[in-house]
């Protein structure tokens, strides 16, 4: 008697490479979607603090943690010096405070003192979609530039793609020019190379940086 030797045939083998494909397809898919929804949660972020900061100065003729009569108008902060600038530790800790007690920003906040870093802890500074502490304050750690202005960093942890993406939605996508720069005390070199227009971030799928920064030039 003839041996049956068993075994898939062409179309059973072409419909589980066609499963797979749609598996491997729904994985990428649901991947892109989560990364997509990073992104608009970080500029939707940034968008509301922004709006939040000029609606504040619009109302009071004061910015934020700068505001000199803070204490006569808004229960629970403390002044700040007045002089345009948020330069101070404490100005840089009432910043949030002040925004939060005025209506302009949901959250709770303690208003303590805070250097001019990222490490702010979440009771005195909002977070980032990935868990890591914003700051605001008059600085130049946007990457592109030496120029001292009011800049809102988005905090740490943040993956090179994301972050690249971020930045065209938001400016130019060139991490050292513009509006949104690539933050220099965040993995500054190993997120994004080059000068000025000619930079770019450095999507390598080798090394998919995770600790990258931006920060908002106002």
């Amino acid at each position: 008697m003839k041996n049956r030797q068993s075994g898939f045939t062409l179309v059973e083998i072409a419909i589980v490479l066609v499963i797979i494909g749609l598996l491997l397809g729904g994985i990428l898919k649901g991947q892109e979607m989560i990364t997509n929804a990073k992104v608009r949660n970080i500029s939707d972020q940034g968008s509301a603090i922004k709006a939040a900061f000029f609606s504040f100065q619009d109302r009071y003729r004061a910015i934020p943690g700068d505001f000199s009569n803070a204490q006569a108008t808004i229960p629970g902060v403390i002044n700040g010096d007045g002089n345009g600038r948020v330069t101070t530790n404490a100005e840089r800790g009432q910043f949030w405070l002040h925004l939060s007690a005025a209506g302009f920003l949901t959250g709770s906040f303690d208003g303590g003192a805070q250097a001019n870093n990222l490490n702010c802890p979440s009771t005195r500074c909002p977070t980032n979609a990935y868990g890591a502490p914003l700051m605001f304050s008059w600085g130049n750690m946007a990457s592109g530039t030496g120029q001292q202005t009011h800049q809102l960093r988005t905090g740490r942890s943040i993956p090179v793609n994301v972050l690249a993406e971020l930045d065209r939605k938001v400016d130019d996508g060139v991490p050292r020019n513009g509006s949104f720069q690539n933050d220099r005390q965040a993995s500054n070199n190993a997120c994004a190379n080059g000068a000025g227009r000619a930079s770019n971030y450095q999507l390598t799928v080798a090394d998919p940086e995770t600790d990258c920064g931006g920060v908002h030039i106002f």
